[in-house]
Formats: C-alpha cells, sequence, structure tokens
C-alpha cells in the first residue's frame, strides 16, 4: 500500500497516521508477523514528526492490535482480530480484519426526537432533534446484527452524509471528530417481534444485547449505540492482566 496523508486536511495528522496504520495492519504480509516499518522511515514517508506518528502507534499498542518489543521492532499482534475488551474497533474495522464480508440489509437515517435518557447522556435539551441511523448487517446469505446509533448534534452528521462508508471514517474524515472512548453494557434477552423479522429467527430466540457509549478525546458524548445480535454470532472476549 502507498504510505501517505493529507497535509491539508482539517483532520488531525495523528488520526489519519492511526486510519493509515489501521489499513496497513490489515496486509496479508503484515498478518504473517513481518514487522511493519520503523517509526524513523515512517514518519519521513509520512511528513510527520516522530511524536504524531507515535500517538497513533500506541493507541493500536493499547487496543492490542500492536506489538513492540525493544530491538525487535512492532508488529500486528497475534490474533488482534478477536473482540476483547481492550480492542474496540468498529464494526466495519472488525470484520475487515476477520475477513468476512459484509452486507447492508436495510439503512435508514432520520431525525428524532431524544427521549429522557438519550437527553441526558447526551445533555441536551429533550426538544433538540438527534440523528438516528439504523442498520441491519450481516453476512451476504444472512443478517445477524441489528445497529440503532443516535448521535450527538454537535457532531455535525446530516441526512446527506454517506453512510455507506465505516462510520468511524465518516466522522474522521468529514467532521473532525475521533471516537476515543467506548463504554458497554452487554445483556442477554429474547428477541421482539421486531427484531425477530429483522434477524430472520423466531420471536423469543436468545438475543445478546450491546450498549455502546462513545466518547471523543475530550470525553464528550458523540455517540449511544444499541445492538440486537444473534445469539450464535457474537462471542466477546474479556482478557485481563495483573
Amino acid at each position: 500500500m502507498r504510505y501517505n496523508i493529507d497535509h491539508k486536511s482539517p483532520v488531525p495528522l495523528h488520526a489519519q497516521a492511526e486510519q493509515m496504520l489501521r489499513e496497513l495492519i490489515t496486509e496479508e504480509e503484515y498478518q504473517n508477523g513481518k514487522n511493519i516499518p520503523n517509526e524513523v522511515d515512517l514518519a519521513k514517508m509520512l511528513a510527520i514528526s516522530r511524536t504524531t506518528l507515535r500517538m497513533a502507534i500506541n493507541k493500536l499498542v493499547f487496543e492490542g492490535l500492536l506489538v513492540r518489543k525493544k530491538r525487535a521492532g512492532t508488529k500486528v499482534a497475534t490474533g488482534a482480530v478477536s473482540s476483547k475488551s481492550n480492542n474496540w474497533l468498529s464494526f466495519s474495522q472488525e470484520m475487515k480484519l476477520r475477513g468476512i464480508p459484509i452486507k447492508n440489509f436495510e439503512l435508514h437515517v432520520s431525525w428524532e426526537t431524544p427521549d429522557i435518557s438519550l437527553a441526558h447522556f447526551f445533555d441536551i435539551k429533550q426538544d433538540k432533534p438527534v440523528l438516528k441511523m439504523k442498520r441491519v448487517r450481516g453476512r451476504p446469505e444472512e443478517p445477524f446484527v441489528v445497529f440503532e446509533s443516535y448521535f450527538h448534534p454537535r457532531v455535525g452528521l446530516t441526512l446527506d452524509d454517506d453512510f455507506k462508508r465505516p462510520l468511524y471514517e465518516l466522522l474522521e474524515q468529514e467532521h473532525s471528530v475521533i471516537a476515543t472512548l467506548s463504554k458497554e453494557e452487554i445483556s442477554a434477552i429474547s428477541a421482539s417481534k421486531e427484531i425477530a423479522e429483522k434477524l430472520r429467527v423466531p420471536v423469543g430466540s436468545p438475543i445478546l444485547f450491546r450498549k455502546r457509549f462513545v466518547f471523543d478525546q475530550g470525553e464528550r458524548p458523540i455517540e449511544f449505540n444499541v445492538g440486537y445480535y444473534k445469539a450464535d454470532s457474537f462471542v466477546y472476549t474479556v482478557e485481563s492482566r495483573r
């Protein structure tokens, strides 16, 4: 792949470098254990400082996607495609790393009036409309998840945005909003009639219900997301170290 970033873009350089690294580590040669280019060479190729590049690398190291060792360089982490509590990726990024082709079965975007809990999370008045995106996604042969996302008005998304693009890429590149922190809650529920129809399962089937609260670099709320997964399609791994 070509190593370049847009120095005229309003998206911060470290955010562009981070996105470039996320794409780079999906390349087969790096998945096979080859070191990524060293910081000095890569910073020179991108025409950015090593400090800026290191911010991006450190983010991926923190997420468990890269492993850095003294005198050994930086490599893609073994098992980086697992869905771990400290390995937060967007849905599109995670599926791309796993090599799973994804199809949008439904995509709806609208302006909605927030309920009390959503208005409280966003710290806005309840009469302030928020953008809602609803998607049914899955493998080409069948859907396995329903997503509903609500966005803070500050983000600047509109009905004219291209929501077929990876969401966090869209936020960074078009609105200079960087999703940095995700807090999640996962529980088990029974499929309602609506969810059962969209996931093509019987009413009452076991469903994994996932709430995600997303914040920017200043820890300001930018998105509230809920996901309804077929129980046999999603495994969430928690890894703890002492």
